[in-house]
C-alpha cells in the first residue's frame, strides 16, 4: 500500500471517531447499561398499591416484592420514605411518600394520587431501575355522552364482545361533584355506572360477570344499600388515574369485599380477578 492510501485511511478514521461512530458507541454502552438495571414491574407495584393500604396485616401482594422493594428505595434516598418502611409492602406509607414524590416533580390532582404512573415511575427510576409492563389510562375520550378513558372505552367494549350486549353508561369518569351519593369515586379515572334498566336478574348477573371478566372490579347495586337506583357500578382496576376512593374499592375487591364503606362481603358473581392487562395476555 502507498503511503498516501496509509494516510487516508488514518485520516479517515479519526473522522470517523470524531462523529458518528463514536456515536454509535456511546449509544450502544448506554443501552446495554439500561439492559443491565433491575426490573420493576409495574402492573405488580400498581396493583399493590391498590391493594396493601386495605389489607388487616402485613402480607405481601403476590408477585409484587421485588419491584415495591426498588421503588421504596428509590423513595428512601429521596428522603421521602424512612428506612423501616422499606419492606416490600406498599401500605398507606409508601403510597404517601409517591404522593410526595409525584408533587416534587409538580404534579397535581390524579397526577399525584400516590399510585405509579408511568411518566413518574420513569423518573424515580433514572440510573436506577427499568420499567416494565408499563401501564397507561390513555387519553379521555367521550363514551355515550359521557367521558372515559382510552383504556376504559377498551375494556368496555371487550366486555361487550363477551356478553353481546350493549352498555347504557349512566355515569363516566372524571366526574368530579357529580353525583354526591358516589362518595368521590367518579373525581377521578377508571370508573363507570351502568344502567341496568330493562335487564332481568340473570342478565345483570352476567354483565357484571362479563365486567369482572375484563378487568373491572364491578357489583350490582341496589336502593337497600344506599340512596341511589338501581344499577352497576365498575372500577378499571389499576387504572392509574383512579381516586383515592375508587383504589379502596379496588383494594377491598382484591380482598373479597363489596367496594362500599361498611365493607360487606362481596355479593356478585365470582371469577377469577385479573386486570385487563392480563386479560389480553391470555
Amino acid at each position: 500500500m502507498k503511503p498516501t492510501s496509509c494516510a487516508v485511511l488514518v485520516a479517515a478514521a479519526v473522522v470517523a471517531s470524531l462523529t458518528g461512530a463514536s456515536g454509535t458507541g456511546t449509544e450502544a454502552a448506554r443501552a446495554a447499561d439500561v439492559r443491565a438495571l433491575p426490573s420493576v414491574n409495574m402492573e405488580a407495584v400498581v396493583k399493590a398499591a391498590q391493594i396493601d393500604p386495605r389489607r388487616p396485616d402485613t402480607k405481601l401482594t403476590p408477585g409484587a416484592k421485588a419491584s415495591v422493594l426498588l421503588v421504596e428505595r428509590a423513595l428512601r434516598d429521596r428522603r421521602l420514605l424512612d428506612a423501616k418502611w422499606v419492606d416490600g409492602y406498599f401500605g398507606t406509607t409508601t403510597v404517601a411518600a409517591y404522593a410526595k414524590f409525584q408533587r416534587s416533580l409538580g404534579y397535581k390532582g390524579l397526577a399525584a394520587n400516590g399510585l405509579p404512573g408511568k411518566a413518574s415511575l420513569a423518573k424515580l427510576g433514572a440510573g436506577r431501575f427499568k420499567v416494565t409492563r408499563a401501564i397507561s389510562p390513555g387519553g379521555k375520550v367521550p363514551l355515550g355522552g359521557v367521558v372515559v378513558s382510552a383504556r376504559t372505552r377498551a375494556m368496555l367494549a371487550e366486555a361487550k364482545r363477551l356478553h353481546g350486549r350493549t352498555l347504557k353508561l349512566d355515569q363516566g369518569s372524571y366526574n368530579p361533584g357529580g353525583d354526591p351519593t358516589s362518595a368521590g369515586t367518579h373525581d377521578g379515572g377508571g370508573v363507570i355506572d351502568i344502567s341496568v334498566k330493562g335487564m332481568n336478574a340473570a342478565t345483570r348477573t352476567a354483565v357484571v360477570r362479563a365486567l369482572r371478566t375484563v378487568g373491572f372490579a364491578a357489583w350490582l347495586r341496589s336502593p337497600a344499600q344506599a340512596d341511589w337506583p338501581w344499577h352497576i357500578h365498575a372500577v378499571a382496576i389499576s387504572d392509574t388515574d383512579l381516586s383515592g376512593q375508587a383504589q379502596n374499592q379496588v383494594g377491598d375487591y382484591y380482598l373479597g369485599l363489596n367496594g362500599l364503606a361498611g365493607r360487606g362481603k362481596d355479593d356478585g358473581p365470582k371469577v377469577t380477578i385479573r386486570t385487563w392487562e392480563e386479560h389480553q395476555r391470555r
